[in-house]
């Protein structure tokens, strides 16, 4: 299957969440993701928090023990959403944020699925790779790295200055990268480390990154 052709639209088009994050996680010249990172979760939480944004679903109980109510059914028109959408809406029975996160990090060729859209925006493109002679395997190394310099940007004045005033948006993202352990991808890792007990103190009430790090601990202790 080939990659979309590159839309005609503006690049610099807003981002979804979950479109920031695998920018963030994949290595801008590989197109690859380091061994060992928990990026699924994080895209679930992105997931989760752009439903939250469009209103179609919320969150409701105490700040560590959040659980996801359906408020609207409509589909968005973003095919990853409307297939996480489209699962919660299937659901027997509420479920805490945590637990819908593990659940989205399952979906179906998630890394590829967002990753051709981004494709599609112009921003990466895809490319077929032998691993050790045995198969093959798609990359998405970047094209257009603007739009990841932006979000680094704006993740940087959030976690290096001593300002309060983070929006909304960028704060969640800063919230699910942290607790997926991006930041050290992104940033010296030695900074990040001294950084840490602000970043703590920053997404501490954020309750979307804390059911991504109870969903990280939950599979690796299962």
């Amino acid at each position: 299957m080939r990659c979309p052709a590159p839309s005609r639209a503006p690049v610099a088009a807003s981002l979804l969440l979950h479109e920031e994050v695998l920018l963030l996680a994949l290595r801008d010249r590989e197109g690859t993701i380091p061994f060992g990172s928990a990026y699924t979760f994080a895209v679930a939480g992105a997931l989760l928090a752009e439903l939250v944004v469009r209103r179609r679903i919320e969150l409701s109980g105490v700040a560590k023990k959040r659980t996801v109510q359906l408020t609207d059914s409509k589909p968005v028109g973003e095919e990853v959403l409307d297939d996480a959408l489209s699962r919660i809406v299937r659901a027997r029975r509420t479920a805490s944020a945590t637990t819908w996160v593990g659940r989205l990090a399952q979906l179906s060729r998630l890394k590829h699925r967002v990753a051709e859209r981004l494709c599609h925006r112009g921003i990466l493109r895809r490319e077929e790779r032998e691993v050790l002679l045995l198969f093959r395997r798609y990359v998405y190394p970047t094209i257009h790295p603007e739009p990841e310099r932006r979000i680094v940007e704006r993740l940087r004045t959030a976690i290096f200055t001593h300002s309060h005033d983070t929006d909304a948006r960028t704060l969640v993202l800063l919230s699910i990268s942290h607790r997926a352990g991006l930041l050290p991808m992104v940033f010296d890792r030695g900074e990040v480390k001294q950084r840490r007990k602000w970043i703590e103190e920053r997404v501490r009430e954020e309750p979307i990154g804390y059911a991504v790090k109870k969903a990280i601990e939950a599979s690796q202790s299962g």
